[in-house]
């Protein structure tokens, strides 16, 4: 599966940060536990240049915690990038990120009277203005569980040395591989009325079959998974009664059962991917012009 989305307010989005990015001396970037790779944006590395960076894992109770340990060795390798593991009730752990942008920024630099100005980045519903809630110790910024909340810039004053930048969740112009589609449609952060759900429902249960074999039966009740993810939804609509009229499996019903139930955790702590999922330089394929394009669609 293949998906632009790339609308204008992410397009302005793009130009802002590059336009901003020369008068900061942090990046915060935001990225889902379950997914680091698929959540980050090929863009930063770009607009970012030497600017040293935060990578706050967020959600990380609901990830796998040995992936997420490997996760944050693996984003380390990269001089001047440290990683944090992070979510919303944890709000000690949020905050570690201010200590850690410090030693990053180094002390002489973050102790001048106009303090430092960081900025935060991350794809849509990722959690990124709920951690500004929690680092600025008030509501501040709009949340919802749902993509695209933030569309325009905001500065947010945390102490007197730091202050944070907010921007516009955006995605690049295509993600590519297919994989990354798929990882970040069943996370939530592409809007769900966009996709079809029984397709993303498909691939995360043939993912999840080999990965988490065992979260499934559990969950579902089931002795054995079928060898093929069509015959999985089958049985999870018997389990789940999910039936329309005449008694006709409805697998949209079962594609909203089991999205649902991985994106709020009841499905176990899971990571939709690891650190050896992640492209070698150069077999990512074509990432096509970085225009404005079509809205979202879904081929």
């Amino acid at each position: 599966m293949r998906i632009n989305w790339f609308p204008g307010h992410m397009n302005k989005a793009r130009r802002l940060i590059g336009e901003a990015m020369p008068k900061v001396s942090l990046v915060v970037e935001v990225l889902d536990a379950r997914l680091p790779h698929s959540s980050s944006n090929p863009l930063v590395p770009e607009l970012r240049g030497d600017t040293p960076v935060v990578k706050l894992l967020n959600k990380r109770d609901l990830a796998d915690p040995k992936e997420t340990a490997r996760w944050v060795a693996w984003l380390e390798r990269e001089q001047g990038v440290r990683a944090l593991p992070v979510s919303r009730d944890e709000p000690e752990l949020v905050q570690e990120a201010v200590a850690v942008g410090r030693e990053l920024v180094g002390e002489a630099r973050w102790t001048r009277d106009d303090g430092v100005r960081a900025m935060i980045l991350g794809i849509p519903n990722v959690g990124k203005s709920t951690l500004i809630n929690v680092l600025a110790g008030k509501k501040v910024a709009r949340t919802a569980n749902k993509p695209a909340v933030t569309q325009q810039q905001q500065r947010v004053r945390v102490d007197k040395h730091l202050s944070l930048v907010d921007t516009p969740g955006f995605l690049w112009p295509r993600l590519e591989p297919p994989e990354c589609g798929y990882r970040l449609a069943a996370s939530g952060a592409i809007k769900d009325s966009i996709l079809d759900l029984e397709d993303i429902a498909h691939w995360t249960l043939r993912e999840l079959s080999w990965r988490y074999p065992e979260a499934l039966r559990e969950r579902f009740g089931l002795e054995e998974l079928p060898g093929d993810a069509y015959e999985l939804m089958l049985e999870i609509a018997m389990k789940r009664g999910a039936r329309g009229r005449k008694g006709r499996v409805d697998l949209h019903r079962v594609a909203e059962i089991v999205l649902t139930e991985l994106r709020s955790g009841k499905l176990g702590r899971i990571s939709l991917e690891w650190p050896e999922d992640v492209p070698v330089p150069g077999d990512e394929g074509d990432e096509g012009d970085e225009g404005e394009a079509a809205p979202a669609t879904a081929d």
